[in-house]
């Protein structure tokens, strides 16, 4: 710690590969030369993280990106006030299925491409065989009921023709213990963040079906939670983290830094997996399962494209998606407190000293950009997408009662 420190902040996160931009602040020393003491506390689920926050343990920590907004909503136990002052990167995610699925996947045309669409038929097509078969229902896992994995699954289900609930079963499951439950035929399949998937491929029980990079491009994934009573206190403090993180994004984001960054999460006390797993989710070259490596574009993505920017249409998206799957009800103030989670103002303050790229809009059309864009920024230049889900469908969050309308049908 240097000389300077004088911000003692405690930190919980989970074993995966998007706590890096944490663990490289720490690491590097980018949060000692701000003059923060940053105490990482590794944790085993989200709802440990969910409730340790509540109760105070934690002045911020790694969250799954609708945690937030959902225990503003008052939609968790404990619920306290949180807020989301910087995103902790874009992507990351994939879905993994068993052998057997995948080779039933494989009879009706799915591939090695991770084409989202090309899966998605493949799996609604063997659906339709199993119910003939009379068979029970599949079994997919997610990590958290208010998880990107949750909602980006069930959207590239219900695009692919499949409905989940009914079709699809779907169950909460800790991140480390999805191979194993896949190994042991407890579920079919799931939607996790590296290295998770690799676990699977590597030990030979799973098959990436497709990934979130595919299913929605430059979607969020994790935020930094911080709570709001210990932001309104601390501002400072609060800023000196942020400023810390975007630092250590950067230098996550550097593939000259991948081989340092994997040994250093692969470390007991991070996430205690070998550095080679780590590494693949780094580049985005993964071992899809008995088909060799993907090149995966843009799979994690730290910095670029506004990575951190904590985007208010994210947040709305995420809130539309707790409304259509009836996790919430849609009104004028719940989607408000939704919006207002996600603080992009703290970001900017924080971040202007630095001279980075700050985008000029809160929000945006998501799924608009079909090429790399320059958009308007202060600092430096700033290009976003491709993004865009891969439906081709568009989110407008200035037309939010209209998207939310669309999805009932």
């Amino acid at each position: 710690m240097s000389a300077k420190s004088n911000h003692e902040i405690v930190a919980g996160f989970m074993p995966l590969l998007d706590s890096a931009i944490l663990v490289a602040a720490k690491e590097r020393g980018f949060a000692a030369d701000e003059g923060i003491d940053l105490r990482l506390i590794r944790e085993t689920s989200w709802a440990s993280i969910r409730d340790r926050m509540a109760v105070g343990h934690f002045q911020v920590a790694h969250l799954l990106a609708p945690m937030p907004i959902a225990a503003n909503l008052g939609l968790t136990p404990l619920a306290a006030k949180t807020i989301a002052p910087i995103a902790l990167g874009l992507g990351g995610n994939a879905v993994t299925v068993s052998n057997a699925l995948w080779a039933q996947m494989a009879e009706h045309g799915a591939t090695a491409s991770l084409d989202p669409a090309l899966a998605g038929r493949a799996l609604r097509l063997t659906i339709s065989q199993r119910e003939g078969d009379w068979v029970p229902p599949l079994k997919f896992a997610v990590v958290h009921p208010f998880s990107g994995h949750n909602y980006e699954l069930r959207y590239w289900l219900a695009a692919s023709g499949i409905a989940p609930d009914r079709e699809v079963e779907i169950v909460i499951l800790p991140p480390p213990l999805m191979a194993d439950a896949l190994a042991a035929g407890t579920i079919d399949g799931y939607c996790v963040g590296e290295p998770w998937s690799t676990a699977a491929t590597t030990a030979g029980v799973g098959h990436i079906a497709t990934v979130k990079a595919a299913i929605w491009r430059s979607s969020p994934e994790k935020v930094l939670g911080a709570a709001a009573n210990w932001a309104e206190r601390e501002p400072d403090a609060l800023a000196a983290l942020l400023r810390a993180l975007c630092l250590a994004a950067q230098w996550c984001s550097s593939a000259e830094n991948h081989e340092e960054l994997a040994q250093m999460l692969a470390e007991p006390n991070y996430v205690a997996r070998p550095a080679d797993w780590l590494l693949r989710g780094l580049s985005g070259k993964l071992d899809v399962g008995g088909e060799g490596t993907k090149s995966i574009e843009d799979f994690f993505v730290p910095f670029a494209k506004g990575a951190t920017f904590p985007w208010k249409s994210h947040a709305l998206w995420f809130y539309s998606q707790m409304v259509r799957w009836g996790q919430a009800a849609h009104t004028p103030e719940n989607a408000a407190i939704a919006r207002e989670t996600y603080r992009p103002d703290i970001y900017r303050s924080a971040l202007k000293p630095l001279g980075i790229a700050l985008p000029a809009a809160n929000a945006k059309v998501e799924g608009a950009l079909r090429t790399p864009t320059p958009v308007g920024s202060t600092g430096a230049s700033l290009t976003l997408g491709p993004d865009g889900f891969f439906d081709g469908a568009l989110f407008d969050p200035d037309k939010l009662d209209q998207y939310i309308d669309a999805q009932k049908l």
